[in-house]
């Protein structure tokens, strides 16, 4: 029997060495179908107010990034301690690996090795100093990849798998959490199984995985097909836990994803996340009350903009099957940085 750990972590903030409210606010705010009373900080919510500040949010967005790199610190740790022979990653696939000729709800990349050139179409300075040129080679555990992808087809879920890439080598959500997990840079050796999930639906090819315009929104005719349900994912979470806890491998389970997202989260007109909605969950998970998180539908998790966090949903079913509560949760809340975050670690 193999050992499982849990880890949740975001793949957001950003990589600039000196941060700011995100560019997706400053759009929004732009935006012409954009309600008056939110085109100046005075019509905010109060707690977004503070965020902003009299610097347009300069100071709190350091101040983030700090926590959120230490708590992301904290779980490298842990995960250097647990020693896996593998690492699985749930993540996104925002209209990057996955466009028009396939999007798979759910597909296990079983790559040998990849390499990423995480600035090569980016010109500005990164919180590194590296250059465009900077090459990370990200080794794969196809034996580990294919043994779970012929568990979960065993029990009845018919998930893709590939063994090269198809238009990226790897997608933000994989890339930035290796970015991220590495952020003293020592190194990441560690063999990674990315496993894609389709958490943008109706909109990964509409809007291209990213904004919609409040003023011109996409016709209800021109989405596309949904994501899979936050109960399938839960589900398929928990089958890869059986799986893998009878495997001879000791593997970290991760999810890597931000919460509700200010520019999913139309309710709020896309200008700030859903808070009420994360700590809900956020909540229950700490509380390991796994029945509030199976019982949320797809519409709320659309409603709420936490498409990303389908991935968080296989990982709780996951820790569910295993009956793991987590042994350090943290929320981070942000307003102006686009979307709430947390950071857990479960303990095998």
């Amino acid at each position: 029997m193999s050992d499982i750990l849990g880890i949740g972590i975001t793949h957001y903030p950003s990589f600039l060495p000196r941060v700011s409210a995100p560019g997706t606010l400053r759009r929004i705010l732009q935006d012409p179908g954009l309600p008056e009373r939110y085109r100046k900080p005075e019509g905010w919510p109060e707690v977004m107010r503070q965020e902003w500040g009299d610097d347009e949010g300069l100071k709190f967005a350091e101040q983030h990034r700090r926590a959120v790199v230490g708590a992301m610190k904290d779980s490298r740790q842990v995960l250097d301690a647990f020693k896996p022979d593998f690492v699985v990653i749930w993540g996104d696939d925002q209209y990057e690996n996955f466009r028009e000729d396939v999007v798979p709800p759910f597909c296990i990349l079983a790559y040998d090795t990849v390499e990423v050139r995480p600035w090569s179409k980016n010109d500005r300075p990164n919180a590194w100093g590296e250059g465009k040129d900077t090459v990370f080679r990200i080794n794969g555990h196809r034996d580990g990849a294919k043994y779970l992808a012929a568990k979960l087809i065993e029990q009845d879920f018919d998930v893709a798998y590939a063994y090269k890439p198809l238009h990226e080598a790897l997608s933000h959500a994989f890339m930035n959490s290796v970015l991220f997990l590495d952020w003293d840079r020592r190194g990441l050796d560690l063999p990674l199984v990315p496993f894609s999930v389709n958490c943008y639906g109706r909109r990964v090819i509409a809007a291209q995985g990213y904004v919609e315009s409040l003023a011109n929104p996409i016709p209800e005719q021109d989405l596309d097909p949904p994501s899979p349900s936050p109960s399938r994912c839960f589900d398929l979470g928990a089958a890869c836990a059986r799986s893998l806890a009878a495997s001879p491998w000791r593997v970290a389970l991760v999810a890597s994803a931000s919460w509700s997202h200010a520019f999913m989260t139309r309710k709020n007109s896309f200008l700030y996340p859903d808070t009420q909605a994360d700590r809900r969950l956020f909540d229950a998970l700490t509380a390991g009350d796994y029945d509030v998180w199976r019982s949320v539908s797809l519409s709320e998790v659309e409603d709420s903009g936490q498409h990303e966090m389908l991935n968080w949903f296989c990982l709780a079913g996951a820790m569910s099957e295993l009956g793991r509560k987590p042994d350090r949760a943290e929320f981070f809340e942000s307003n102006i940085m686009n979307s709430n975050k947390v950071i857990t670690t479960f303990a095998p």
